[in-house]
């Protein structure tokens, strides 16, 4: 039995009952929206605070969420106003991966307190954002000749994510008279193609087709894709071999050695493959005694001599000769070959070498002899009278030399060099007078012995290398080979820097040399800012004996990179803060409000620094030169013109890629009429400002600052005037006001930038500025005569900054 539930115990259980209950209630109430997909970021869905009747106040109170099911989380709530937005964009192909025509987006909205659960779909909509796409983008068929017309082929479809509408509509093919394309239906809606032959083909005509299918969808506007068709038109035996002409007539010399070519036969078969492959053959009209003498090569056509022919016993032969493909059902051409036989002198004459050298020096003195050779005929007669001569004797450094009857000798006539000519084949050749005359040749190799003849030579004499800065050491910067053209060890070259010390330096620590290929590497980094240019000579020495050798200068030029950044020098600012100017509303159209200044360590084109406007509060009331920097005014203030305005300029150089700096400066405006002193320039080097130079600027308006108080002192012991009021100036200003007791009690150790103010209003600074070429200008201020003074100091952390164009003039003071 179950124990007895207390009454507590109950109305807790009939509550959760109950909640559970109202919970089930509103979940089952389900909110559909429909949006297409791909929508951007942001982009509004729906209002659920109206949809579901909800106060947008209380969804912040509520702590409600966004559930979305089984998916990423692409929406998301605006709490503050209730609506439904895109949190990421959405690919339905990503979502639905089935190609359904429904697509749903299943969330749930959680409140708390109470809970609440509303159940929201959200259908997406397909957009036409896929372009059809061919599974094989080429398509390869091979058809014969022989096809009919009518014929079918399958293709390849394409596939298209979209759906519905979007989703493929129809094929093309491209112009042909020979195909066309067959569309058809599947059941579940796809498109598939087949390719339909039309005509005849006849390869000998065309061999291949190229054809190109494109797949169109239905979407708005159409997309579409396509895919390549070659067809491979194959051969069919519908064409026999063809002779050049039906009858050829050829001459032959008596006693042609066997395998002399006679002549070569070349039938032509219009088919390709095997229909196309010839056979070469005697018919029976060819007689037996031709075919002893005479052999045809069944698959080149040459007919060649077999036997041995005398012209004594038969002036022609006759041949009948056919050429046969070797197709399925073979076909034939024939021809007729006349051969005539030349009578000839039967016998040749010889050369014989009794003696010979194969290898000279090339240092050999002119006379040394070569060779001893031999001539003879066994004919008699003008048939057994020979001649020997050197084949191109004008050209060769050789002569023949008649020593006795039959004999020659051959010796060098002139220098010999081995660089010009390693080896020479000397062709000697013997003639008879016969009728026609005969000749026989006989070749002598001789070879040519290196000596240390030649020192290696560059192939220029001065190499200009452009290397461009930070370089990776050890990068390859060219290679320096030289060519020697002797042999062996007399070649074999070897390549070192020659020593030279650049500011305690030796080469070798900043080049080196691979001694065997002359490859030069760089062993640091270079920086076009330190170092521009390196002269110095790399030496070629070969291995002979003695060793010979030369030299070859070389310049090495650093290119610049762009790798410095524009640097802000004027206004100066302390880094990450705002510039801060002030000036009168009464300032008329153009006045110089301010002038930045930029530079770049970088030179030429990477050092020349451009400036613009990346951000401004009022675009009609300042300008700003993109060559100098300076900012005008391009109307004057009205009433309307908010006190403050905020620029911000960027300076650019001109590099690739670019590189820049930005500077902000803040406008504020004042009703009395301000002017910045005229100013001198003092050049100070702004790349070496160290700490010797800061302490002589902090001496200086030190010294100046002690001379203005004593002027001061002067005056007013000397006029015993009352002290005169302190002028109230505008909160605006960034520079703290202090009177002339304060600024005498100020410390003199403080950096010497101070802003005067005359009882006139005039307001008057000294500051760092300007720079030019690598100088920073310091400006000192002019003081009014007749004016009292109030002095308020700008951090000493002053750096490089921008000056005015006033003038510059010396420190006046009033007397």
């Amino acid at each position: 039995m179950m124990a007895p539930v207390s009454a507590p115990l109950r109305t807790r259980l009939i509550a959760a009952a109950f909640t559970f209950t109202a919970l089930w209630g509103c979940a089952l109430s389900i909110t559909r929206y429909s949006i297409p997909e791909e929508m951007e970021e942001g982009s509004f869905v729906a209002n659920l605070a109206t949809d579901l009747g909800l106060d947008v106040r209380s969804l912040v109170q509520r702590r409600a969420k966004l559930d979305v099911i089984h998916s990423k989380n692409y929406l998301d709530i605006n709490k503050e106003t209730g609506e439904l937005i895109i949190r990421e964009k959405i690919d339905r192909e990503n979502i639905c991966m089935t190609k359904t025509t429904s697509c749903f987006l299943k969330m749930d909205v959680i409140l708390e307190n109470p809970i609440r659960i509303f159940n929201i779909e959200l259908e997406i909509m397909d957009i036409n954002d896929n372009a059809p796409v061919f599974r094989r983008r080429t398509m390869h068929l091979d058809v014969s000749e022989a096809t009919p017309p009518g014929e079918r082929f399958s293709l390849t479809n394409a596939v298209d994510a979209d759906v519905g509408a979007n989703s493929i509509k129809t094929y093309y093919l491209s112009e042909s008279k020979y195909f066309s394309i067959d569309i058809q239906a599947g059941s579940d809606g796809s498109k598939y193609v087949d390719l339909v032959l039309n005509g005849n083909l006849d390869r000998e005509e065309h061999g291949i087709h190229n054809l190109i299918l494109t797949a169109v969808d239905g979407g708005v506007p159409p997309r579409s894709g396509t895919a390549s068709i070659i067809i491979n038109v194959l051969d069919i035996n519908d064409n026999a071999p063809l002779f050049s002409q039906p009858a050829f007539e050829v001459n032959v010399s008596e006693n042609s050695a066997a395998g002399t070519v006679v002549m070569t036969l070349n039938a032509t078969d219009l088919d390709e493959g095997t229909n196309a492959q010839l056979v070469y053959s005697y018919t029976l009209y060819t007689s037996e005694k031709t075919q002893e003498l005479f052999s045809l090569e069944p698959n080149s056509g040459e007919i060649k001599v077999k036997g041995v022919i005398d012209y004594e016993e038969s002036q022609s032969f006759e041949m009948h000769i056919q050429a046969q493909d070797r197709g399925a059902n073979p076909l034939s051409g024939h021809c007729k070959v006349m051969v005539f036989v030349t009578d000839v002198n039967d016998n040749y004459p010889e050369v014989t070498i009794k003696s010979m050298k194969s290898a000279l020096t090339e240092d050999v003195s002119v006379g040394t002899l070569i060779a001893v050779v031999s001539v003879s005929d066994r004919d008699s007669g003008l048939n057994g009278e020979v001649e020997l001569t050197l084949n191109q004797q004008k050209s060769l450094p050789f002569l023949l030399n008649k020593s006795s009857e039959g004999y020659f000798e051959l010796l060098v006539s002139k220098p010999l060099d081995r660089e010009i000519t390693s080896k020479y084949d000397i062709t000697l050749r013997v003639t008879d007078k016969g009728s026609p005359p005969l000749f026989e040749d006989e070749t002598i190799t001789l070879e040519i012995l290196d000596i240390n003849d030649n020192a290696p030579a560059f192939s220029q004499s001065f190499y200009t290398i452009h290397v461009v800065e930070n370089n990776v050491p050890g990068a390859l910067l060219t290679s320096l080979s030289a060519f020697d053209p002797d042999l062996n060890e007399n070649q074999y070259l070897v390549y070192f820097i020659m020593e030279k010390e650049i500011v305690n330096t030796s080469m070798s620590m900043l080049f080196s040399i691979n001694p065997e290929n002359g490859d030069l590497y760089a062993l640091k980094t270079f920086d076009y800012e330190r170092e521009r240019e390196f002269l110095f000579h790399i030496e070629a020495r070969d291995s002979g004996v003695p060793p010979l050798s030369s030299n070859v200068t070389v310049h090495i030029i650093i290119l610049d990179q762009n790798d410095n950044t524009p640097l802000i020098v004027s206004p100066w600012r302390a880094q990450g803060s705002v510039v801060e100017e002030v000036i009168p509303r009464s300032t008329d159209k153009g006045h110089l409000v301010a002038k930045v200044i930029a530079i770049d360590a970088d030179s030429e084109q990477n050092s020349r620094v451009t400036y613009q406007l990346l951000q401004i509060s009022d675009s009609t009331l300042f300008s700003l030169d993109q060559y100098n920097g300076e900012i005008r005014t391009t109307r004057m203030f009205s009433y309307r013109d908010p006190r403050q305005q905020r620029l911000v300029i960027v300076a650019k150089d001109n590099g690739e890629p670019a590189l820049s700096a930005t500077v902000t400066i803040k406008i504020s405006t004042v009703e009395h009429v301000m002017s910045f002193s005229e100013t001198t320039e003092l050049p100070i080097e702004y790349d070496v400002f160290t700490d010797l130079n800061l302490y002589l600027v902090i001496g200086l308006g030190a010294v100046s600052f002690l001379l203005l108080i004593t002027i001061l002192v002067i005056i007013v012991l000397k006029c015993q005037k009352p002290k005169p009021k302190a002028i109230k100036i505008p909160p605006a200003n960034r520079n703290s006001v202090i009177s002339r007791n304060s600024m005498i009690s100020q410390r003199s150790s403080t950096i010497a930038d101070s802003t005067l103010i005359s009882s006139d209003a005039y307001w008057y600074s000294l500051f760092l500025a300007e720079t030019r070429k690598g100088k920073v200008v310091v400006r000192q201020p002019i003081i009014p005569k007749g004016a009292g003074y109030f002095v308020s100091s700008i951090p000493r952390s002053i750096g490089p900054s921008e000056t005015t164009d006033s003038r510059a003039s010396t420190l006046e003071y009033s007397k």
